[in-house]
């Protein structure tokens, strides 16, 4: 049975929502619109990526998925893609800060340039920054919506990505919460999601792979599972759901156990 005839024996999770996927022309955040469109939403990419992310919008539905050129360090862009969504159908439900990069492994931080490190704080911190300012404007006036961060493990345990993305996404986590207790008030919750490594291009990049390599020996603890694009996108869909509606400043960590082991001493 095919995925959408699988969703039309259920109710779709996000029928008649909006949402603004940054990012969204890249690996996980073309199969979270793929995802969110099968479940009802309207969508918006935004991208720097605009070839690619008119193909997706192509491939997903002409009249219900859209693209907008966005750099989210550029704040007038960001503005204008939340403007967008609003201005097409009315509201923006969902804010799915997905846009990120992660620089090349530097292990010594005497050889880690200060450029390098700001630049990544700017796309990964600035833009999910950004993001929540612009859509909980317009969030607000309705009193509901939900805005999603994209983490990372590396968001709560250090030693596994460089210097300027760990603390990227350190400062990503505090930015949900932080911004969860203020926009709560309005009725509006924020949470991120923080997976292991999976297949993308990014993470073939810092890893040094091929890029169609599987990466199936990267393993965490959950012996058999390997993590998938997929896997996170069904994450985030949950928290852009009303099944998450009491879920507010939580990192949802999708690790298959990963951070909770400690390596170093184990009786198991």
């Amino acid at each position: 049975m095919g995925s959408s005839s699988l969703l039309s024996a259920v109710a779709r999770r996000l029928e008649g929502k909006v949402a603004l996927i940054t990012g969204g022309a890249g690996g996980l955040g073309s199969v979270a619109a793929k995802l969110f469109h099968e479940h009802g939403a309207k969508i918006l990419i935004a991208d720097v990526q605009d070839n690619q992310g008119r193909l997706i919008c192509k491939n997903i539905s002409s009249e219900t998925a859209s693209f907008i050129h966005c750099d989210v360090t550029n704040e007038s862009h960001i503005q204008n893609a939340v403007e967008k969504a609003v201005s097409m159908h009315g509201k923006l439900d969902i804010m799915f800060n997905n846009a990120g990069i992660m620089d090349t492994m530097k292990s010594d931080i005497l050889d880690y340039n200060l450029s390098d490190f700001e630049h990544v704080f700017r796309v990964n911190v600035a833009g999910a920054f950004l993001g929540t300012k612009h859509a909980a404007r317009f969030m607000k006036r309705v009193r509901k919506g939900t805005i999603i961060n994209m983490a990372s493990v590396c968001s709560v345990i250090g030693g596994v990505g460089t210097h300027g993305y760990a603390s990227s996404k350190h400062a990503v986590l505090g930015l949900t919460r932080n911004t969860a207790v203020e926009l709560g008030h309005y009725g509006i919750r924020v949470n991120c999601v923080s997976p292991y490594a999976f297949p993308s291009s990014m993470s073939r990049g810092f890893l040094s792979r091929e890029e169609d390599d599987p990466m199936d020996d990267i393993e965490s603890n959950l012996e058999g599972v390997h993590l998938k694009a997929e896997d996170v996108a069904e994450t985030v869909l949950y928290l852009a759901s009303d099944e998450s509606k009491y879920v507010s400043g939580h990192n949802l960590i999708v690790d298959g156990g990963f951070t909770v082991m400690n390596s170093a001493l184990t009786v198991f």
